[in-house]
């Protein structure tokens, strides 16, 4: 953006998707005055974003939903910022909504510490983090964050899961079925039923497409022009033979069952182990996901999210990281994540979450604020203690955006 504003070019359409991601409100109000200079020299801008002080600048405001998946997909207000607020709309509300700070002061028993680490720009910082509680990490962009918490602090305590937006390693054969260990359950399902081999509901083994072989599409080889990838025209990208999709289970085959949501199959389900599978999905908002999706579709948010429903269904940790959990997501989405947090507490979970979103950040029950800037002007514990402690610091950008939040 920086390159663009220093440019001399006018009349271009300029389209950033979700600029504000990892940025602190204090970034994104500088990031606000270069997109602000972008068409003031006479150009366009289109941002698609959640964040609030982005949709804030806008001129010109249009939302999509009502929400995720088939229920989404329309148009649903279009109009001014102040037009907005006054909407029927999930953002209008999500945006005019009163919001509060967390006061209570919980006391903790247990600590998790470091005493003295250092690292890049953290120079001996000493913290402690209550267990089975949430706490939030924040500071401007480079201020230490990162350092302080999934490398020192994950040093000292290995055990600790961090839960980030990093692809699944995996090929573009696997899905939320392959990836929560439930795909053998339902094509037992039909191999019962059928009274056919469960591998000819795999497409990767004898149910696959014999010309395909299970991939649903061709990769043609152009030479010069490089690979490109044509639907099958035998299975018509399903993936799956036509032996395999004769066979139907209420209604549906295979190719069907695995084009619905979570939400919907979940009805369909008597297995416990496949209603609580799709049961976790719904929980953390995964709700909408087809249970075929490649994870090579996925978005970094949807991922994380799906990371967090294998450790509740799993159990195998009680120390969680989350690394800006509120990437991609709607403020009201947002509401959804805390409710998830809640659960996971109830749990006796301890969360550690790097996080700018002002929304989590007020509902913490501990906060680590770290500063005053990034690089060498970070690196520094600014504040450590209770969400409404932090709002007497003076020198700390994050108390000042906590400040005009909760106004």
């Amino acid at each position: 953006m920086t390159k663009h504003l220093n440019s001399a070019l006018t009349d271009v359409l300029y389209i950033f998707d979700e600029p504000s991601i990892g940025l602190h409100p204090e970034d994104i109000l500088r990031m606000s005055k270069i997109i602000i200079g972008l068409k003031k020299k006479g150009n366009t801008v289109v941002l698609v974003d959640h964040d609030p002080d982005i949709i804030k600048i806008a001129d010109h405001v249009v939302d999509l939903g009502e929400y995720a998946g088939d229920k989404g997909g329309k148009i649903t207000f279009e109009g001014t910022y102040q037009e907005l607020l006054k909407s029927d709309t999930i953002t209008g509300k999500s945006l005019s909504a009163i919001n509060t700070i967390n006061t209570e002061k919980k006391l903790f028993s247990t600590y998790y510490s470091l005493n003295k680490v250092s690292l890049h720009n953290v120079i001996e910082a000493s913290v402690k983090i209550p267990k089975q509680s949430l706490t939030v990490v924040t500071g401007v962009a480079g201020s230490g964050k990162s350092t302080l918490i999934r490398q020192l602090f994950k040093q000292k305590y290995p055990e600790a899961s961090i839960l980030d937006q990093n692809p699944i390693s995996g090929s573009n054969r696997s899905n939320v079925l392959t990836y929560l260990n439930v795909f053998d359950k339902i094509r037992n399902i039909f191999a019962h039923d059928s009274g056919k081999s469960s591998s000819l509901f795999s497409y990767n083994g004898k149910g696959a497409c014999p010309v395909c072989k299970g991939k649903g599409y061709l990769k043609l080889d152009l030479a010069y022009m490089g690979d490109v990838k044509q639907i099958c025209e035998k299975c018509q990208g399903k993936r799956y033979s036509d032996e395999a999709l004769s066979i139907v289970w209420r209604g549906l085959n295979i190719y069907d069952l695995l084009q619905l949501s979570a939400e919907k199959a979940r009805k369909l389900f008597e297995d416990s182990a496949l209603v609580a599978a799709m049961q976790t999905l719904i929980d953390v908002n995964l709700g909408y996901v087809k249970l075929g999706q490649s994870l090579a579709t996925f978005s970094g948010g949807e991922l994380q999210r799906l990371k967090i429903a294998k450790v509740m269904q799993q159990n195998t940790t009680d120390l969680l990281i989350l690394d800006e959990p509120s990437t991609g997501l709607h403020e009201a989405d947002i509401k959804k994540l805390l409710k998830l947090f809640k659960r996971l507490l109830k749990r006796n979970q301890t969360l550690i979450v790097l996080e700018h979103n002002l929304q989590i950040i007020s509902h913490a029950q501990w906060i680590i604020d770290m500063g005053i800037g990034g690089g060498d002007l970070g690196g520094k514990i600014l504040f450590e203690g209770y969400p409404i402690d932090l709002l007497t610091v003076s020198d700390s950008y994050t108390a000042k955006h906590l400040q005009r939040y909760i106004k």
